[in-house]
C-alpha cells in the first residue's frame, strides 16, 4: 500500500469528525503524542487534506463542494434542497446554514494547517526530506483554502501564523478582515514558499493528488487573476467595505498592471511545464488525424492525464447519478437521475461545427426543423431537432438531449428520451428528471455509473491558456500570444482558428474580450468555474438573473418538446457578487464588516 493510498484511507476514517485534534479529549491522544509520531502526523495531515473540495458531490455541497454548477447559467438541479437552486431564487442570507458551514469549515482548516506547521518539527521520526515536503505540502493546502474564501466571500481574516485557541474570547482578540491587496500577496507569497520547497519532488504516481509545485503555480496565477478583475480592481460597488483605520478593503483605484501579474504568473507556468510536462490532451483517428470529440470528452475522464494539473484522488460521489438520465425500465448501471440539467443558454453558447456562434449569419445554424444525422457520440443517423445538428465537438461532449445515444452501451444501446412520457422525462421519472430537458454529460464515464472511485478533475492545462490570454488581451491587447493560445484551444476541440478558414480575427480589444469569454464558456463548462467568472467579470446580472429557458419537458406531445420555454426566473441582485459573511460569525466578532448589501440580522 503506497503512501498516498494510507494518507486518504486516514481522510475517511478521520474526517467524519470535522473537530478531530481541535481540542483532544483525555481518553484520545495528547497533543503531544499525536505530533510525535509520523503515523499519528500522517493522519493528522490527511485531515487537513480532506477539506479540499470535492466538487463532484455539489448535490448536498458535501466535503465542502459549493452550488457552482447549479447556480451558474450553465445548469440547474432539479431538486429543490440544492443551494444552487436557492442562490437563483434570491432566497439565502447570512444566516443560511451553508453560508456559515464554508467560512467555517476553511478556516478550521486553515487552524489546523497552521498548527500542522508549528508541531511537525516534534516527530521524531519522520525524515528531513519528508519534514521539508510535508510543510510545503501544508503550506500550499493553507494559502489554498484562503483562495476559496476569497473568491467567495471577497477579502478575509488573515489568521497569522500561531492558531488562535478555539476557546478564545473573538471579540478582544479584535480580528478584523484584511484589505484585499494584502490577501492576495499573503496566498501568493506562501504558494511561492511552499512551490520552492517542493522544486524537483514528484506529483505522479505515490504522489498524485498531493500539493505539488505545479498545482502552486497555478493557483498563484488564479489568485492574481481575481485580484486583477473588475470585482476587486477598482470596483466602487465596494467602496463601503473599510476596516477600522478607514482603509478600503478592495482598491478603489483600477490598476492595469494588476493583469500584467496574472498574465506573468501564467506564462512562467506554461514555459516551466509545456510541453515537457503538461500539454493539451489529444486523441487520433487510426489514421493518424485528430479525434476532437474523443480528445475532449476523455481529458476529463482519463486519469492523471497529461493535462491534467491536478486532482483530487478520492472516490465517492453522487456525479455520476446526477448525469447519468432516468432511462426507466434499464439496469441500474445505466439508471440515474438526470438532474443535473443543461440551460438552452449553455446549449446555444456552443459553437457550429464551422467555429462561429449561431448568431453569426454565416454558422449555418438551422433553429426549426429535423436532420438525419449522426453525432461524433453515436453508432448511425438519427431524426435530430436541427438546432443539434453540425454543432462543435464539445456540443456533444457536454450535453445529453432527447434521442441521443447513452454513453455506456454494455448494457444495451440505449436511446435518451427527455421528453414528457420518455424513458428519462417528468412522467416515469417524477422527482428525477432534466427540468430543461437537456442533462449534463461532461465528466460522465462509458462504463456503469457505479463506478465512483476515480479522481476528480480539477485544474487542467487549458484553464492556464485561457486565463493567460484574458489577462494578456487586458494588459497587453494584440499581443501575439493571444492568438496563439487561444487557437490552440480551438484546434483541440475541432473547430477552425480565429485567422482561419475565413474566421475572422477578432478586430479590437473588446472584440477579442468576447471571444475569450465565449472560449471559456464552452471549455469549461460544468467545470465550476463559470461562476466565478461572471461575478469577477461584473456580468452575473445579466447572466446569472432573469428568465432561464429550456424545452417545453410538461408538452404531453413529443412534437411540442421542442418549444423553447421559461423554466425559471432567476434573481441576482448587486450584493450577490459577494457572499455575506456568516451571521454567527459577526455576532461573534463585531469588528468583522459585513459585505456590501447584506444587511445586519438582529
Amino acid at each position: 500500500m503506497n503512501k498516498l493510498i494510507i494518507i486518504f484511507i486516514g481522510m475517511l476514517l478521520i474526517s467524519c469528525n470535522q473537530d478531530f485534534l481541535d481540542q483532544v479529549p483525555d481518553d484520545r491522544l495528547t497533543f503531544e503524542e499525536t505530533f510525535s509520531k509520523r503515523t499519528t502526523l500522517e493522519q493528522y495531515l490527511a485531515n487537513i487534506y480532506s477539506a479540499v473540495p470535492n466538487e463532484f458531490n455539489q448535490r448536498y455541497s458535501e466535503e465542502n463542494s459549493g452550488p457552482w454548477r447549479g447556480a451558474s447559467d450553465d445548469a440547474e438541479y432539479v431538486w429543490g434542497f440544492h443551494l444552487g437552486n436557492d442562490l437563483n431564487l434570491g432566497s439565502w442570507d447570512p444566516t443560511t446554514q451553508y453560508v456559515s458551514t464554508l467560512w467555517s469549515n476553511f478556516y478550521r482548516a486553515i487552524r489546523k494547517s497552521s498548527t500542522f506547521l508549528n508541531n511537525v518539527d516534534k516527530c521524531t521520526d519522520l525524515s528531513e526530506d519528508l519534514t521539508i515536503q510535508y510543510k510545503a505540502e501544508v503550506r500550499i493546502l493553507r494559502a489554498y483554502f484562503y483562495y476559496n474564501l476569497l473568491r467567495t466571500y471577497g477579502p478575509v481574516i488573515l489568521m497569522g501564523e500561531d492558531p488562535i485557541d478555539v476557546d478564545a474570547d473573538l471579540a478582544s482578540l479584535g480580528l478584523e478582515r484584511d484589505k484585499m491587496e494584502d490577501v492576495v500577496k499573503y496566498i501568493v507569497d506562501e504558494l511561492d514558499k511552499g512551490a520552492a520547497s517542493l522544486k524537483g519532488v514528484s506529483f505522479r504516481d505515490g504522489n498524485a493528488g498531493r500539493m505539488s509545485r505545479p498545482f502552486a503555480l497555478a493557483i498563484k496565477e488564479k489568485t492574481l487573476l481575481f485580484a486583477a478583475s473588475p470585482l476587486f480592481n477598482g470596483n466602487t460597488m465596494l467602496a463601503d467595505l473599510k476596516n477600522s483605520d478607514n482603509e478600503n478593503l478592495v482598491p478603489q483605484t483600477y490598476d492595469v498592471n494588476l493583469w500584467k501579474d496574472a498574465a506573468d504568473a501564467a506564462k512562467s507556468f506554461i514555459d516551466e511545464y509545456v510541453p515537457a510536462t503538461f500539454k493539451l490532451y489529444k486523441e487520433y483517428n487510426d489514421d493518424g488525424s485528430l479525434n476532437p470529440y474523443l480528445s475532449t470528452r476523455n481529458v476529463m475522464t482519463e486519469e492523471w492525464n497529461e493535462e491534467m494539473i491536478y486532482a483530487r484522488p478520492r472516490g465517492g460521489h453522487a456525479y455520476f447519478y446526477d448525469v447519468t438520465p432516468y432511462h426507466s425500465g434499464e439496469a441500474g448501471e445505466v439508471r440515474g437521475a438526470g438532474g443535473l440539467s443543461v440551460t438552452q443558454g449553455m446549449v446555444d453558447a456552443y459553437f457550429t461545427e464551422n467555429g462561429r456562434s449561431i448568431d453569426d449569419p454565416l454558422s449555418n445554424y438551422q433553429e426549426t426543423g429535423f436532420s438525419n444525422y449522426m453525432s461524433p457520440c453515436d453508432i448511425q443517423q438519427r431524426s435530430t431537432f436541427n438546432q443539434w445538428v453540425n454543432r462543435e465537438p464539445r456540443f456533444y461532449v457536454g450535453v445529453t438531449y432527447n434521442g441521443s445515444l447513452w454513453l455506456c452501451r454494455t448494457y444495451g444501446d440505449i436511446i435518451t428520451k427527455t421528453w414528457y412520457g420518455g424513458n428519462s422525462g417528468r412522467q416515469v421519472g417524477t422527482n428525477d428528471y432534466p427540468p430543461t430537458g437537456y442533462v449534463v454529460r461532461k465528466n460522465m464515464i462509458t462504463e456503469s455509473r457505479h463506478n465512483t472511485d476515480r479522481s476528480i478533475p480539477g485544474i487542467r492545462l487549458a484553464e492556464i491558456y485561457l486565463d493567460y490570454v484574458e489577462a494578456l488581451n487586458e494588459y497587453n491587447p494584440g499581443n501575439a500570444d493571444i492568438l496563439i493560445y487561444l487557437n490552440k484551444i480551438r484546434e483541440r476541440a475541432g473547430i477552425p482558428g480565429y485567422g482561419e478558414v475565413g474566421l475572422e480575427i477578432p478586430a479590437s480589444q473588446e472584440d477579442m474580450r468576447i471571444a475569450i469569454r465565449k472560449e471559456r464558456h464552452v471549455e469549461l463548462a460544468f467545470e465550476s468555474i463559470r461562476y466565478f467568472d461572471v461575478r469577477r467579470w461584473l456580468i452575473a446580472e445579466e447572466k446569472l438573473g432573469g428568465p432561464k429557458y429550456g424545452m417545453d419537458i410538461n408538452a404531453t406531445e413529443e412534437s411540442n418538446f421542442y418549444n423553447k420555454v421559461v423554466f425559471e426566473t432567476r434573481i441576482f441582485e448587486q450584493r450577490h457578487y459577494l457572499w455575506p459573511i456568516p451571521q454567527d460569525e459577526i455576532d461573534s466578532n463585531p469588528n468583522l464588516i459585513q459585505n456590501s448589501g447584506w444587511s445586519a440580522i438582529n
